[in-house]
Order: structure tokens, then C-alpha cells, then sequence
């Protein structure tokens, strides 16, 4: 009996020559599939166009079929088109014949994708299809196949070779498929007009949508939690507030409401540095008036580039009129997961 290897051992050493075969089988297959997707630039031609046209004009969904591999990229593209503006939804060709087709309206595109063009799950529902009046638009790697034949348009993702050494599993082929998807997905999204903050809207939990939808006064410290001071406070009671806030700093604020300065941990340092009594000192003469400050509505993103431009760790927030509503610092932005 061969005896197993243990957990956490090292795995079998190889010979020079057979790191070598397995560093240029894999360099092979990029540049096997690099190929395949470049020969799609020069198919960017009226077919194409006429592929986002139908897309465009759809009030309703696109629906992608395939199958096997095709299946797993039609998901795939699927998903980006959804996400970048276009609804889209996949569909198993395979359930389709078994009630599924339901799911596809006249007010819908239909996205088949089949390197053959012979699907047989697919071609059990094309008479379907065609019966419901929706456009249907092929991606095949035959021009001549049943399916490419019945499309109204055929997107031509052929290649020249799988990347398979046996020339049998789907590799180049399907590189293909998504590129040609992306590049639908794509051109519909600019020809949309489609935003980084609409891209944001459908990633709310993203790292991208947090930066895109998140303002400061999702993250502001507000109310009791402001750290403030009215001008002619004394430093030492200032210290307090910050001890009592937390964050590092203390505003300072006129009579009116308004901001008329800062105290921070610096501004402390700074201080001490200069052998001023704090027990005699009022806040007024050692607290830094020409702060940078942020307005509430803006972009929580906007706050981090001040910060960083200005080599500080905390904002104040103002309205438009100068008056103090709040105060932030870089953890906060760090706990909402903008930085």
C-alpha cells in the first residue's frame, strides 16, 4: 500500500528539467489564450455595433444561455452586465426546456453562447425563442453552425487553438467568451452614460461603494460626542474635552457658533515644547486658527485626500456658514472602511 503523504510535509522536489517543462507549459498557455483574445480587436466591426444596438433597445432583461464551460462564462457575464448597467440574469439552457424559459418575456434579449453552435439543450429552445420575438444575439466560434445561422446577430469568438495541449478542454475558447462579454458590457456601460457612483449603487458593501456613497456625516462625531471649547476656555479644561472625546482634538468655537480654531495633540506638543503653563493659559493663544475644515456633505473619500494633503489625522465639519457640526478623524474613516 503506497503510504500518504502527512499533512504539512513538503511536496515532491523536481528536477531542473521538470520545473523548467512545467514553467514554459504554463507560459504557453497565456500566451496561447493573449493570442486568442487579440484576434477579437479586429472583430469589433458592424456585427458588433449591431449586437449593443439590440441590447440598448432592451426595456426588458438579457438573458444568457450556455452550457458546460459556456455556462459557467455566460454566469460571468451575466453578473458584469448587471453590474455595470445593463440587467442581466442567467439562464441553464438545460432547465430552460423544463419550465425556465418562463423566465424570458418578450420585452428581453436573449445572449446564447456556444463554441460549436451546436448545443443541443440550446437548439431544443431556439424554435421557442423565436416564437417569443426577442432578438437573440450568438457568440459561437463556427460562422457556418446552426446556431450562428438562426442568430440574428453572431459574434464570431473563434480561435485558432485551445491552449490544451490536447486540444480538447475549453481554455482559449472561453478566454474568448469573456473577453468578447466584457467588451459588450463595457461599450453598452459608456454608451449608457454609466457613473462610478451608479457602479457604487450596485456595490453597496464594496470596498468601492463605501468610498463612492459614503459621506462624512455617515461618520462624523456629532451632538455629545463633539469635542468643542468656547473661545476664552482655559488650555487645561481643553485638555479635558480632548481626554473626554477622544479624538485627538478640540474645537474651538466663538460666541456665534462659528469655528475660530483648533486644539490637537500637536498643538499640545507644540506647547510644552515652549514651557507654557497650561494651568494659566487660555485656549485663544496657542490653538491653531487657520484649520482645515470639511462640510458635512461631501464624500467621506474627499476627507481622507485632505487629511493626507495636509499630514493631519482629524477634521472639523462646518456648514456653509462656518458654524461647527461636527468632528472626524482618520479611524473613523478607517472603521467605515474608506481607507
Amino acid at each position: 500500500m503506497t503510504e500518504r503523504r502527512q499533512l504539512g510535509t513538503s511536496p515532491p522536489a523536481l528536477t531542473p528539467e521538470q520545473a523548467a517543462q512545467i514553467k514554459q507549459l504554463g507560459r504557453a498557455v497565456i500566451e496561447t489564450e493573449a493570442n486568442a483574445v487579440a484576434a477579437l480587436a479586429a472583430r469589433m466591426d458592424e456585427t458588433f455595433v449591431a449586437a449593443c444596438r439590440y441590447m440598448l433597445a432592451c426595456d426588458g432583461r438579457i438573458v444568457v444561455l450556455g452550457m458546460g464551460k459556456s455556462g459557467h462564462i455566460g454566469g460571468k457575464i451575466a453578473a458584469t452586465l448587471a453590474s455595470t448597467g445593463s440587467p442581466a440574469f442567467f439562464v441553464h439552457p438545460g432547465e430552460a426546456s423544463h419550465g425556465d424559459l418562463g423566465m424570458i418575456t418578450p420585452r428581453d434579449v436573449v445572449l446564447a453562447i456556444s463554441n460549436s453552435g451546436e448545443t443541443d439543450e440550446l437548439l431544443t429552445i431556439l424554435p421557442l425563442i423565436k416564437r417569443l420575438g426577442v432578438p437573440l444575439i450568438a457568440m459561437t466560434g463556427r460562422r457556418g453552425s446552426t446556431l450562428a445561422r438562426e442568430a440574428d446577430v453572431d459574434l464570431d469568438i473563434s480561435v485558432a487553438m485551445e491552449a490544451c495541449p490536447l486540444g480538447l478542454a475549453p481554455t482559449s475558447s472561453t478566454t474568448a467568451a469573456l473577453a468578447m462579454g466584457d467588451a459588450l458590457a463595457i461599450a453598452l456601460l459608456e454608451s449608457r452614460g454609466f457613473t462610478a457612483e451608479d457602479f457604487a449603487r450596485s456595490h453597496p458593501a464594496g470596498s468601492l461603494g463605501r468610498r463612492l456613497l459614503l459621506h462624512v456625516d455617515d461618520v462624523m462625531h456629532q451632538g455629545v460626542r463633539l469635542p468643542w471649547v468656547a473661545l476664552g476656555t482655559s488650555l487645561l479644561d481643553t485638555l479635558e474635552e480632548i481626554s473626554r472625546k477622544g479624538l485627538g482634538m478640540s474645537a474651538v468655537v466663538n460666541p456665534d457658533g462659528t469655528l475660530a480654531g483648533v486644539f490637537t495633540d500637536g498643538d499640545l506638543r507644540r506647547t510644552l515644547d515652549r514651557g507654557i503653563d497650561v494651568h494659566q493659559t487660555l485656549v485663544d493663544t496657542v490653538m491653531t486658527r487657520q484649520c482645515a475644515t470639511i462640510e458635512s456633505g461631501a464624500l467621506a473619500v474627499e476627507a481622507v485626500r485632505l487629511m493626507e494633503s495636509r499630514a493631519i489625522n482629524g477634521l472639523l465639519v462646518v456648514d456653509a456658514k462656518r458654524r461647527l457640526i461636527g468632528a472626524l478623524n482618520m479611524h473613523d474613516l478607517l472603521r467605515a472602511g474608506v481607507v
